[in-house]
Formats: structure tokens, sequence, C-alpha cells
């Protein structure tokens, strides 16, 4: 039973009065052996424990589609990636705004919750495969050499894979398939253990209350090489340090963690520090799990574009697809822009802003601004629209300058689709149940892409999956086409309904309601001075209402007004100040910032 309650937030608002409050486990339950749930994910799955867990292969819903039937990459007889990139991801120098107001805040969660779900490592033995640069590139290939090419290691797999056309090699994921805030506690003993202050249930934070340094060693993506290693924060996941979007957030969730167990520990002052952190850890968790259902998920798709809840099912598998983590959840790669602004609490720039190719693996300027200023940006400005077109940040200076360690993220993710042996785009469709398609006229209404499309790829049985599905027009009140949809809506109803340990699963009554009550935007109030955001981050135009919050002594209690309930529509954009539509999306002014 979950009975005792506290008050761990007030929040008062010019329209909204919210209340927050964590559930609390009586005394009989703390009596009782809990059910922890585990850093690797094992056991999750009482028949299937290992489903889910650490170190398991990626799921297919297609076949592979291996050049040998065996391991060999597919998509031998296609153009070379980088011809893909350069004849349908180059951007307009202005970008392209989407057309339903989502922030920015849409890809920075995006990745966050990546980090949470997917890591795919190269392999220990290195199998190198190049993506060819033509010849006269403007970025990479200015001499016209014909020789250039672009590193790309294959990534890791099942050894017991990989021996023939029945049994075809399987890439792992290492890290949990669930949602389970492993970005932020780490999958395994030690990691989590250097993260912890082993007090009062509390996360290590440094100076400015932000993550703790990476001063031991542990493993820690470094990319762009600004830093030494000891200089960049440790989290639970490695790639932590990677933009200063996603470390605001793995700081925040550090802030909330800490900023949770100190409440539980007032209240409940008995309690040893395992228990703080476990039940701290679990309310965490539950919160993820939350903002991603109730606003991330709705605010990409569209409400209701999930089967609702019926409860935890034990037949269900909720590994990590293929085709989601190697080509669909890509998506966000399309709707980030060229720089990072940074914002006071008015909407007004308190910095000068920073090229996002000068941001990777930079955690100085988090360390310079705090979390503040980008956190108020990712609510305040509109993300790029989710096309086939990549900025050139990263499409050309990706974590460097070309020939100097800079990649293209775009052929990165069409190589990558290759090397793990998906099949094309239409092949993938039918395995989901979708109809394949048999003219480029029936992916798209755009005659620029229809015909780049075409040009690249000669006929619609061979175009790359990830290309194709940025490539699709949206469905209605959606960011996203029919075949990406469906990746997605698989993949995270799996997530969910294959997970023990799920918020609706474990907590009912007062317990789940106040998860359901708490909001990104609330999350941000609580370990910031932002008081002026809107309810739901992510989305923002100039008819947004802002919340301008006075924070208030903390009651304990029920009462006040609460948030309006989840499953709410977001406002409509304002349709009358669009601009009219351009290529593959919309163009046009960011809307005033508040």
């Amino acid at each position: 039973m979950l009975k005792k309650r506290l008050l761990i937030g007030l929040l008062t608002a010019s329209v909204v009065v919210s209340i927050v409050f964590v559930p609390m486990l009586n005394a009989q339950a703390q009596d009782q052996e809990p059910d922890i749930q585990s850093l690797d994910g094992k056991g999750n799955n009482i028949a299937h424990p290992d489903w889910g867990s650490v170190s398991t292969q990626f799921l297919r819903i297609s076949e592979a589609a291996y050049a040998d039937e065996i391991s060999s990459p597919s998509g031998e007889n296609r153009p070379s990636a980088r011809t893909i990139s350069n004849t349908l991801s180059v951007s307009p120098a202005d970008g392209i705004l989407n057309d339903r107001d989502l922030t920015a805040f849409i890809y920075a969660w995006g990745q966050f919750l990546d980090h949470d779900i997917v890591l795919t490592n190269a392999a220990t033995l290195t199998e190198s495969f190049p993506i060819i640069v033509p010849a006269g590139d403007q970025w990479f290939d200015p001499s016209s050499t014909g020789t250039v090419t672009i590193s790309l290691s294959r990534s890791i797999y099942d050894s017991a894979t990989g021996t023939s056309s029945s049994n075809p090699r399987e890439q792992i994921n290492s890290i949990t398939a669930f949602i389970d805030g492993s970005q932020i506690y780490g999958v395994d003993a030690e990691r989590a253990a250097a993260l912890r202050t082993f007090s009062g249930g509390r996360m290590k934070t440094s100076a400015q209350n932000l993550l703790s340094f990476n001063t031991n060693g542990f493993d820690n993506a470094n990319d762009a090489h600004r830093f030494a290693d000891d200089e960049l924060f440790l989290a639970g996941d490695v790639r932590a340090n990677e933009n200063p979007e996603l470390l605001s957030l793995q700081i925040l969730f550090v802030r909330e963690h800490n900023r949770v167990a100190a409440e539980v520990a007032s209240q409940n002052p008995s309690w040893t520090d395992e228990e703080l952190f476990q039940y701290t850890r679990r309310i965490v968790i539950a919160e993820l799990q939350k903002i991603t259902y109730e606003e991330f998920l709705p605010a990409l798709l569209g409400r209701n574009a999930l089967p609702a809840y019926q409860g935890y099912r034990a037949d269900v598998n909720p590994g990590i697809a293929n085709e989601f983590a190697t080509a669909a959840y890509r998506l966000g790669h399309s709707m980030l822009g060229d720089d990072i602004e940074f914002l006071d609490n008015d909407g007004n720039e308190n910095r000068e802003a920073m090229a996002l190719r000068d941001a990777f693996f930079n955690p100085a300027v988090v360390q310079e601004t705090d979390l503040d200023p980008i956190l108020k940006y990712l609510a305040s400005d509109n993300a790029q629209e989710i096309d086939t077109m990549v900025v050139d940040d990263v499409r050309n200076f990706l974590f460097g300058e070309p020939g100097q360690g800079g990649f293209d993220l775009a052929s990165l993710n069409i190589q990558r689709g290759r090397d793990h042996g998906l099949p094309d785009y239409n092949t993938v469709r039918q395995a989901y149940g979708l109809a394949r398609v048999t003219s480029f006229d029936q992916i798209t209404s755009d005659p620029a892409i229809r015909s780049a499309l075409a040009t690249a790829y000669g006929n619609v049985d061979n175009i790359d999956l990830w290309i194709g599905g940025l490539a699709e027009d949206h469905l209605p009140k959606s960011s996203l086409g029919a075949t990406f949809t469906k990746i997605l809506v698989d993949q995270f109803t799996r997530l969910r309904d294959g997970d023990r340990f799920w918020y609706q699963n474990t907590l009912s009554g007062d317990a789940l309601r106040d998860i359901q009550n708490t909001s990104l935007a609330d999350v941000i109030r609580n370990n910031t001075e932002l008081t002026s955001l809107q309810q739901d981050v992510f989305f923002f135009n100039e008819a947004t209402v802002v919340n301008d919050t006075q924070p208030e002594p903390p009651q304990q209690g029920g009462g006040g007004q609460q948030q309006p309930p989840p499953n709410d529509d977001p406002p409509p954009p304002n349709d009358e100040r669009r601009p009219p539509r351009g290529r593959g999306g919309r163009g046009g002014d960011r809307p005033p910032r508040r």
C-alpha cells in the first residue's frame, strides 16, 4: 500500500496552481523486502530474465538483408551514403521550421531518452566500413582527388551469430532497453557507485550543483577532444557530454533526484541511504516514463497514437528493434538547428549564441551559463522540420572540420543501416503491415523530394530506410509519416507493456495521480530559477501562455487546483501566423520568445 504522502513541490502560477506530491511507503511496506529494479535490466521479466537487459541482441521485425545473407552490409548496389546525403540532405541556409510549433525540447528530450534505451558500440575487433566521398565534394574533397572517405567502424554484434544464412549477424544493445533512468544511474554497479554519495540517498555533484567530473577514468565519449577526459562530467551514460542541451537534461535530473531524496529523508529520518536512494530512483524513473508518454510522444505523433495501457504483459518482449534504433529513432537529427542560444527568464538573449559545431563535447559552456539559459532556449525556440534535410553543423562539421575529424551525420545514419543489414524502405514497410509503395508520388507530395529520390535511387525498392521514412508526407496532426509512426508505435508500446516496473503497474491511487500531475515544466521549475515557462514545454508559438510562478512555502496534504489532465490536447498552433510552405517544410521567422 502507498498511503503516506510527502509534498515535494508547490508551484503557483497566474493560470495554474500545481501541487506535486511524492507517495511514501507505509511502515508495513517498509518491513517487506522491496522488489528493486536491477541496473542491468535482468529479471524484469521473471520467465525471460534477459529480455530488455544489457548486451542483448536487437530484435528484427523485418528479416536481415545482408548482401551475402550472412554479414556483408546491405545496399551494395546503392550509391554512396555521402552521395545520397548530398542529394537529399542539404539544408537551406535558413533552415525549415517544423509546421506544428514543436520546440527544440522535442529533439533534446528525444536524445536524452535515446541514451536511456539504445547504445550501439563499435566491435572490439575493428571492422572498417568507410563511406566513399564523391570526387569534388565541396566539403570533403574540394581538390577532386577521388580518394577521400569518411571513416566508420562496424557495430558490435553477438559473436554466436553471422555464421550462416540461417544465422545472420545480429547487433547488440549495450544498455538496457527499458526506460529506467540508465542515462542517470548507469547499468553496472561500479559506475553506479561512482555516481552516489552513499549518504542520504543522494547522488554526487560538483560546484554549481553540476555533475561530478570523470576523474577515475570511466569510459566516456570525447569525440571532439576539446577537453581532457577528466574535464568531462560523469553520468550514467557515456555520451552525456556530447552537447550542452543534452548535458543540461542530465544535470537537471540529478538535481531532481537529490531534491526528492532530501524531501523523503526529512519525512523518514530512520530510512537508510539505500532505502532513500532506491525509492527516489523509482520516483525519478516514473517521471521519465510519464513525461515521455504523456508529453513527448503525443507532441511528436499526435494524441492517442499508442493503444491505451492495459497493464503489464509478461509475453511482450520490450527489446529494441534494429529498425527503430538504426533508422526510425534517428529522426531527431533532422530537427537540429545550427546554433544554441541562451535566454533569460523573460526570453531575452543573455549570452552570444554558439554554433552547434562548436558545442560538441564542450562542457565549459554549461559551467559558464548554468542550466537556466539553455533550458529556457529549448522551451522557446522552434525545431526544424522532420524531413530528409540536416543542417551543415552535423552534415559537414560533426565533431570537427571536414578532413580533420569532421563527419556527416546523414551519411553515418545511412551507412549504419547498411552495416546492420537493414532491408530497403519498401520491405520494412511491408514487414510492419503497410502496403508497399509503387511510385515516388506515394511517398511524398513534394515534387523536389520526389525528383531527388528518383535521382538518388532510381526505383522505390532501393531506398535506404532512414531516407525513405523521413521523406514521407506526415500523417494528420503528427510530425511523422506512416512508416516511422508504425515503427515508433510498435517500439514504445512494447517498452511500456513489457516492463514489469512500469509506473502505472507499480503505482496506484494518490501515488499514480501525483506522477501523472508532474510535467517536465514542473521538474525544470523545481530545480532551476526559471519561473516563466509554458506548462507544455514541447510546444511554443506567439499565442502560448507562459506561467510566471512564484514559489510558496511547502504545505502538507492535498488541495489546490491540479494541472489539466494529461490527455488534454496541447494548445493548437496558430495557423494564421504560419508562413507559406517551403521545400519539405515551413520556413519563416521564429515566434517571439517569452
